[in-house]
């Protein structure tokens, strides 16, 4: 006999994209958290891209999709969604319903079509489904004789609108008998590391008896914020010696803001003469945009860069920063900067050099010692950024556009800009943990050390914890 609620995971429990998590209340009845693209290995590649992200589920009995935060990995599939059927509202905090008709925007164009008015069509229908929550207070979603169920946003720390999500039910008349029990089950979505630039500190929830908690650094604890800014300084400073460019992929939302944050501050603070010229280039129509977004919803932004505000400071609009939009301004930065001396940090999608503009820049700059390259964010397995992070140390070569590329340029990788918790951490700041722990967006590796330490504090602990893979 099947219990309710129950979990079922539509992508994300085996790998680190594609996530989609479905709460089932009842036969007929379900909530679906995040419907993610897939990438890298996660991705079938003897499929064709429709293929891949066809969503082979009913969705029918889903009364709701609950959004933790607008990246492509846990939004990616909602045209697909919509497409399959799927009538129902789409819950999300209000930043975030800001941001995603962005970002699915991007994709359509990308995965879809570039019919503009199927796009706005497509996006129009997007709009009426989005249902901006607030941030801390509860939401009923079901209230008659047979559930009550209502949903809460958490700050998530991850990117601006970012949330963790606290569902609880309460199944009040089943065939046969009455149960006065109510369960709340959370869904981590993707959590920040404390003191992110710009966001608040996600905070444990004060309750859950079902975790369904990320794991993707599951395997080590970040730097912190001292450490990976001094990283960052060190890495700009070697490339004004060397006259070189330091190239970071990253993420359009989210990484690039608070690079962009962290980039403003140092250049604020150096007394080297030479930073107050360097050039910081954003080189990302989408990541361009997306940065206006933010200055938009700056009441949103935490205690910190109020602060930075108050002083007259503009953080994510300052006198060295440059934004690049057509693709011949693109090509003639990347010659420029390839051919001459001048120092410059660009900044450039995607994340993990799976496409983007950034490929053009690493496809002229990777062979030469004097530029430099920057990963701030998760690398994964399959994906040209993983291997310029796996074989750039030894010399070795990447495969870019069907061409090899020798790498003898500089690989650093700055941990703490990943912006996932150090996850025990947060665990252990629960009030009263919870009876299970589902692992999931995270590789083999990263889940099991994480369900080791789990483990481990639990019995240290006494407490009665059972983790799941």
């Amino acid at each position: 006999m099947t219990t309710y609620p129950h979990i079922t995971h539509h992508g994300g429990a085996e790998g680190v994209t594609g996530s989609c998590h479905r709460l089932q209340l009842a036969e007929d009845r379900a909530l679906l958290v995040d419907c993610g693209l897939f990438q890298g290995e996660d991705a079938d590649r003897t499929q064709t891209t429709l293929e891949q992200h066809r969503i082979d589920f009913s969705v029918n009995d889903v009364l709701a999709l609950l959004v933790t935060h607008v990246h492509i990995d846990h939004i990616g599939r909602l045209p697909y969604l919509l497409a399959a059927g799927y009538q129902g509202p789409i819950l999300c905090s209000v930043p975030s319903a800001r941001l995603l008709p962005l970002v699915i925007e991007d994709a359509l164009k990308i995965g879809f079509t570039r019919n503009r008015a199927l796009i706005e069509r497509f996006l129009d229908e997007v709009a009426a489904r989005l249902v901006p929550l607030e941030y801390d207070d509860w939401h009923t979603l079901v209230d008659d004789d047979r559930h009550q169920v209502r949903v809460r946003l958490q700050h998530a720390g991850h990117i601006l609108g970012s949330a963790y999500v606290e569902v609880e039910s309460h199944e009040v008349e089943s065939l046969d008998h009455h149960s006065d029990q109510t369960q709340r089950t959370v869904f981590s979505g993707d959590l920040g590391a404390p003191h992110s630039p710009l966001l608040p500190a996600p905070q444990p929830p004060e309750r859950a008896d079902v975790l369904v908690l990320e794991s993707t650094y599951g395997d080590r604890c970040h730097e912190d914020r001292t450490t990976r800014k001094a990283r960052l300084k060190a890495a700009i400073d070697r490339a004004l010696e060397n006259q070189g460019t330091v190239v970071i992929p990253a993420f359009s939302i989210g990484r690039t803001q608070e690079l962009l944050y962290e980039l403003e501050g140092l250049i604020h603070a150096a007394s080297d003469p030479r930073w107050q010229g360097l050039e910081i280039i954003v080189d990302s129509p989408l990541a361009a945009r997306f940065t206006t977004v933010y200055r938009e919803l700056k009441p949103r932004w935490d205690a910190e860069a109020q602060t930075r505000l108050d002083t007259g400071r503009h953080p994510l609009a300052f006198d060295n920063l440059y934004t690049v939009d057509s693709h011949d301004e693109h090509q003639q930065t990347v010659d420029y900067l390839a051919r001459t001396g001048r120092p410059a940090v660009v900044i450039a999608a995607s994340g993990m050099v799976a496409g983007g503009r950034v490929v053009n820049y690493l496809k002229r700059m990777l062979s030469d010692a004097r530029h430099a390259v920057l990963f701030i964010g998760y690398q994964g397995a399959g994906t040209p950024g993983r291997d310029i992070q796996r074989y750039g140390a030894r010399g070795g070569w990447v495969e870019l556009d069907g061409e090899r590329i020798d790498i003898r340029a500089r690989v650093d990788t700055i941990g703490g800009y990943s912006a996932h918790a150090d996850l025990l951490a947060f665990l252990k700041g629960m009030p009263t943990p919870p009876r299970e722990i589902r692992l999931v967006h995270g590789d083999r590796g990263a889940k099991q050390a994480l369900k080791a330490e789990i483990e481990r504090w639990a019995n240290a602990s006494n407490h009665d914890i059972e983790v799941v893979l």
